[in-house]
């Protein structure tokens, strides 16, 4: 029953230009519920991939272990939004600029070259230029490696909008917010691999700004990780 589920998947996945769903016979029981329901009621369906970028791919896997500092590097570099990072007692984490967008994601399967999230996300009235809030599900697989001319990245993404955008008055926004999803998502995408590549080229230039920045788990990080020879 479980292949046939995973398989009918896979078809609504390539009817709706998704190209892979075969890891979520990897997912726990719960989460694999979660994301089949996302998957099956999805509004949208987006791939990013990123250029090649000259950063090892094991600096990569330590920023995405570590998403207070990650978000710490994100901020200062400058990128927008700036994202705050918050790690939640079951291991989950947000991500909140402060102005009204924020999200929460669970890793739910994990190995070598690719992570699967779970995210909610929100965007308040007014924060993506709509008159109402934004509220969606989203199911991330973000594959990754390091190829010969350097690390390399492929996200897909399914999302299915909050049931209030469902209405008539929201029908007409439904491109607009697609179109920002997607242009959102492939921004952050390619701003990950770029402060990625900026730690592994000088990680010593992040080293006073998040000395300034005062969050101590991200300097703690920061030291344990990046100063430790």
């Amino acid at each position: 029953m479980r292949t046939l589920t995973i398989a009918i998947l896979t078809f609504f996945a390539a009817a709706a230009g998704a190209q892979d769903l075969s890891f979520m016979g990897h997912l726990p029981p719960a989460a694999r519920a979660e994301a089949q329901d996302i998957v099956q009621h999805a509004d949208f369906v987006f791939e990013s991939r990123t250029p090649p970028r000259k950063v090892r791919l094991a600096t990569m896997e330590t920023l995405f272990d570590h998403p207070r500092l990650a978000a710490a590097m994100w901020r200062n570099c400058q990128f927008v939004p700036a994202f705050h990072a918050f790690i939640h007692p079951d291991g989950a984490w947000s991500l909140d600029d402060g102005r009204g967008l924020r999200g929460t994601l669970r890793l739910v399967y994990k190995r070598p070259g690719h992570r699967v999230y779970l995210v909610e996300g929100r965007a308040e009235q007014g924060r993506l230029k709509t008159p109402f809030a934004v509220g969606a599900r989203m199911l991330t697989s973000y594959h990754y490696w390091e190829g010969k001319n350097g690390f390399e990245s492929d996200l897909q993404t399914w999302t299915a909008l909050d049931s209030a955008l469902l209405g008539f008055f929201a029908r007409p926004f439904r491109g607009y917010i697609k179109g920002r999803q997607d242009e959102f998502i492939a921004y952050i995408n390619s701003n990950v691999a770029t402060f990625g590549e900026f730690a592994d080229l000088n990680p010593l230039d992040f080293y006073g700004p998040i000395k300034r920045d005062a969050d101590p788990v991200a300097l703690r990080e920061f030291k344990a990780l990046f100063l430790r020879k």
